[in-house]
């Protein structure tokens, strides 16, 4: 009977642990929702992008996705995110979509620009720049390699 005791207290510990463990890397990883005000953006392709991605300016946090959707009309993707309250984006800011690294998760990286006026709360940036596919650009430089090295040689 005791080794069941023992054994029954060891498996709580080690799931307690888990738990522990678990809630640091959820803490760590800055996965909250931000509190603020909400912002659209529509792009050509968003490749890789998921609700909860960050969204950075100068490469700090200061919102997250929080929806996507796909224009009928224009066939754009349409991203909702929202912003920290205490961050004004001025009128003439852009967003684009950039990586972490070659094998990093995608961000919306926004740019502020210089007007004076500021975007209110449910506006849409028009500046935007879509994701970039990596592998099409991998495809054109090895196909751009291969007919630029059949072109020069000469026959003999």
């Amino acid at each position: 009977m005791s080794n069941r005791i023992i054994e029954t207290l060891a498996g709580a510990a080690v799931i307690s642990v888990a738990v522990v463990f678990a809630y640091i890397s959820y803490d760590r990883a800055g996965l909250q929702s931000v509190d603020g005000y909400e912002l659209t953006a529509s792009f050509s392709r968003i490749d890789g992008l998921v609700v909860g991605n960050d969204v950075k300016i100068s490469g700090v946090k200061v919102g997250s996705v929080i929806g996507q959707d796909l224009d009928p009309r224009t066939y754009m993707a349409v991203v909702r995110m929202s912003v920290r309250s205490d961050v004004e984006l001025p009128t003439d800011s852009a967003a684009k979509i950039a990586s972490d690294g070659l094998l990093g998760g995608k961000f919306i990286s926004l740019e502020p620009g210089g007007d004076i006026d500021m975007l209110a709360a449910g506006a849409e940036i028009q500046y935007t720049q879509g994701s970039v596919n990596l592998e099409e650009l991998i495809g054109q430089v090895i196909y751009s390699a291969n007919s630029g090295s059949s072109n020069s040689e000469t026959p003999q």
